[in-house]
Parts: C-alpha cells; sequence; structure tokens
C-alpha cells in the first residue's frame, strides 16, 4: 500500500503538451515504458563507465547497470511505500546523458565544450528525454511527466548555481523547482546507483585482477560478508564464494537504506510527496555508519581500479580519441548522423 507522501500518478503536475491519458496504464507506467523503447536507453549497451575494452560480455555496461539500479530501485520503493512506477523509471533514465568511454569520456568533452558552456551528462540526459527523441508526431523528445523529468534533474538533490545551459534551457518552459529536493522515489534512484555501482565494480575488479578477494576482505561490511559466508557455506569454491559475499554486501546496504529511510520518514511524518520535497533534508538515506563505510568502498576503488595503471592508460588513449573527433565534427558536421 502507498504511503501518502508517495507520488501519486492520478495527481501529477502532467506533460508539457498535454495528451490523452491510458486506459491500462499509469502515467509513471507509461513513461518508464518510453524510456526503455527510446533510442537513448538502446544505445546504453555501447556505453561503459570503467573499462572501455571488454572480455567477452562479463563487464557491466551503462545498459546492465541502468537494470540493475532499476531493480534495486524498485526492491526500495516497494518497501518504503512509494511509487515504483515513477521509481523506475528514474533509474532507467539517470545515465541516458553519459558519453562513451566512461568518465572519461565526458572529462574530455566537458573540456572541449568549455567555450559553449560544457558538459554535464545530467542535463544532456534531460535534453535527450525534452528534444533529442524524435520519434513521436505530436512533441520532440519523449513528453515525460513533470515528475520523472524532476526525478531526472535533481536526483542527486536541489540543483544550485550556475545552471548547465540545457537545464537552464527547459526549466525556464517548464519549472522544476530546481531548490527543492525531489521526491522520495528520485532519492531512492540516486542511493539505487551507489549500491549498484559499488558492487559491481567490485565484481568487475575482481574479474579484471586489478585488486584480489584478500584485498576487499580488508573493507567494512565485505569482510563481515565473506565471513558469514565462510561460516555458513564452508568448503565454496572461489567463485561461488565470491558471488555469495557481494551478493551479502548488497543486501546489507539495501536493508539499512529501508531501515534509515523508514525511520527519517516515521519521524518526519510528511503529509505528501510536497511535504518531501520542502523537508529541507533527504527523506532517503543510508545510516551514519553505512555511509562512512561507502566511502571507505568508493576510495578503495579509486585507488584500486579508477587509477589503476591500466585504467589510466586507457584515459589516455580515450582522450585522444576524444580530441580528434570533436574538431573533426565540428569543421565537418555533415558527417553527423542526421537522426540520433
Amino acid at each position: 500500500m502507498q504511503k501518502r507522501f508517495a507520488a501519486d500518478p492520478l495527481r501529477t503536475r502532467g506533460r508539457l503538451v498535454a495528451e490523452e491519458e491510458s486506459a491500462f496504464r499509469s502515467c509513471f507506467q507509461r513513461d518508464r515504458d518510453r524510456i526503455i523503447h527510446s533510442s537513448a536507453f538502446r544505445r546504453l549497451k555501447h556505453k561503459t563507465q570503467v573499462f572501455v575494452e571488454h572480455e567477452g560480455d562479463y563487464f557491466r555496461t551503462r545498459l546492465t547497470h541502468s537494470i540493475e539500479v532499476a531493480q534495486v530501485a524498485r526492491t526500495i520503493s516497494g518497501a518504503l511505500g512509494l511509487n515504483e512506477e515513477l521509481t523506475e523509471a528514474v533509474a532507467l533514465a539517470h545515465d541516458l546523458g553519459h558519453t562513451p568511454f566512461g568518465h572519461t569520456g565526458e572529462d574530455a568533452l566537458d573540456a572541449l565544450m568549455g567555450p559553449f558552456g560544457g558538459f554535464d551528462h545530467n542535463a544532456q540526459a534531460l535534453r535527450i528525454v525534452t528534444a533529442l527523441e524524435r520519434h513521436y508526431a505530436g512533441f520532440d523528445g519523449l513528453n515525460l511527466t513533470w515528475e520523472t523529468l524532476e526525478g531526472i534533474a535533481k536526483h542527486n538533490g536541489p540543483v544550485t548555481g550556475e545552471l548547465p545551459w540545457a537545464l537552464a534551457e527547459y526549466d525556464e518552459r517548464h519549472d522544476l523547482e530546481l531548490y527543492t529536493h525531489a521526491s522520495a522515489e528520485a532519492q531512492v534512484a540516486a542511493l539505487s546507483d551507489d549500491i549498484a555501482y559499488n558492487n559491481h565494480d567490485l565484481h568487475d575488479g575482481l574479474r579484471a585482477k586489478l585488486f584480489t578477494e584478500a584485498d576487499i576482505r580488508g573493507l567494512p561490511i565485505v569482510g563481515d560478508c565473506y565471513d558469514e559466508v565462510d561460516r555458513v557455506h564452508p568448503g565454496l569454491d572461489d567463485y561461488r564464494r565470491r558471488h555469495e559475499a557481494l551478493r551479502r554486501v548488497f543486501g546489507v546496504m539495501v536493508a539499512d537504506v529501508i531501515e534509515t529511510s523508514r525511520a527519517v520518514l516515521e519521524e518526519a511524518d510528511p503529509e505528501s510527496v510536497e511535504a518531501v520535497r520542502h523537508l529541507g533534508c533527504p527523506a532517503i538515506t543510508f545510516s551514519d555508519d553505512v555511509w562512512r563505510h561507502m566511502k571507505e568502498i568508493k576510495a578503495f576503488l579509486f585507488r584500486h581500479m579508477y587509477r589503476a595503471p591500466s585504467v589510466v592508460e586507457m584515459r589516455k588513449q580515450v582522450t585522444t580519441v576524444v580530441e580528434e573527433l570533436f574538431p573533426f565534427y565540428m569543421e565537418k558536421p555533415e558527417f553527423l548522423p542526421k537522426r540520433w
């Protein structure tokens, strides 16, 4: 049963271009479906977060990551009595604006785009779903609901300071109230991203031999989960033990978000989704201990994965590729695809 502070599809702020409602799907379900059927979502299969070259089909892409984030987000959202369809829509759309070649590609493109306002993947995601997708007869973009667009724009919190031009341009047409927190559903999507990101980077880093199981057993949460697996399932082969331990790490983080956020919501007792937006603090959060542990895991991954010599070398190659392609397409835009 949904709580009173959950987003209600019957009380949506609507779409920029009015449409007749579906007899079979809520407005948030339609948003989710439009995202899944978009060209930008399909293209995520070619984009990565850390690795550029793949060994078979093992390493995650932006597409598999987005699917994992959506799965985690639905679990948390359902446990908290939120709207699962809105949560899933935001989770599936959160990476649409990323460049190829992981974070390195974005850094390189941002530097090259400096004279034109820079590049921001969140603003680009909004631009994709409001303008660049051009499949529908009555509008450009996907014409998503205000609530889904709000979640894409500010799932990481209120947007302050100078706005990326794409975000500023759309906000003038359709005020997203960037100074407030997003709905609880969008906040769930953001933390689900953190959970999925950390856990699959541990998986992928082990697979790439950038660190060992002995290395990660020294990390908070991870070491305890390995110890529990050894106690409950002695004698497991390395592959099964690794999977079982990291599966439990995943579960610990999800459970912590649910329990901590439930306590925050019970104490704050927001009367509506609007009250959630104006709480003045996040409604969805980890406990202080798990926040600290998450930071330690991220610091470990930064040292041993994102700054590993092989990854640093890849970053140099990727930067060169982007730096050579950018002026070529600026001078010869006729070589760009006519449709995106």
